[in-house]
């Protein structure tokens, strides 16, 4: 009995230990994978204006072509200036392409940077833009709990105002992308989604708060995220 009770443990502590450092493997990996999110969305977003810029070159090429048919058949004509026009457009847009390009590459040397100088406290990515996501609802949410801001700026809380209806369908577009939670495991692209959107609703709710004669009046309050007892918040538009 005492040799199988043995064996038995030779066996149990081995896998025990191999199961914990399987599951701390993962838990590291998984944050580290988190703390990258922000260099591999710009990442994402230096390829998209690459291959953008590709396009756009290809277009200037076309229109360059297409000019040469159009002055081949004779004099000047409406095609010809339509195609010279198309090419002046196509030239603009590869510019703007390339310049969109140098921006993004420049993002990626300042997710590195921020990536190299993080340190154990600083917030994940995610966990920094749904702060800011939390910030922003949190600022809504005075105006619906405070009767004497409902009552000062009324248009707050009126969702037929156009620039309040714009912010509700930014912050219900925003809540439709926003993620799980600060780890959760999201392709670079749906971070880009994720952190256009609260780009959107920040200043979807200023423009709102500056429609109602709010911007200025009103200090934030409430700039922490919204508390967990106060659950999702109730769409307005539906």
């Amino acid at each position: 009995m005492e040799l199988l009770l043995a064996g038995w443990w030779l066996w149990v502590v081995p896998a025990a230990v191999g199961a914990g450092v399987a599951g701390y493997t993962v838990l590291t990996s998984g944050r580290r994978r988190a703390r990258r999110l922000e260099l591999e969305a710009a990442r994402h977003e230096e390829a998209q204006a690459y291959r953008t810029l590709v396009a756009a070159r290809g277009r200037v090429r076309s229109a360059r072509a297409e000019v040469l048919v159009a002055r081949s058949r004779g004099p000047v004509t409406a095609a010809q200036l339509e195609a010279r026009q198309a090419l002046q457009l196509a030239k603009q847009a590869e510019k703007s392409a390339s310049l969109a390009l140098r921006a993004s590459r420049s993002r990626v040397k300042a997710a590195w940077d921020g990536l190299r100088s993080r340190s154990a406290d600083t917030p994940l990515p995610l966990e920094a833009l749904m702060a800011e996501h939390d910030a922003v609802r949190a600022g809504w949410l005075e105006y619906e709990t405070d009767a004497a801001k409902a009552l000062a700026y009324p248009r707050m809380i009126d969702a037929q105002y156009p620039t309040t209806h714009a912010f509700l369908r930014a912050m219900r577009d925003a809540g439709e992308l926003r993620p799980a939670s600060p780890t959760a495991k999201i392709t670079p692209a749906l971070y880009v989604e994720y952190r256009d959107a609260v780009r959107r609703l920040e200043l979807a709710f200023a423009e709102a708060e500056r429609a109602a004669g709010a911007r200025a009046a009103l200090p934030r309050t409430a700039t922490w995220p919204v508390p967990g007892w106060i659950g999702p918040l109730v769409d307005p538009l539906r």
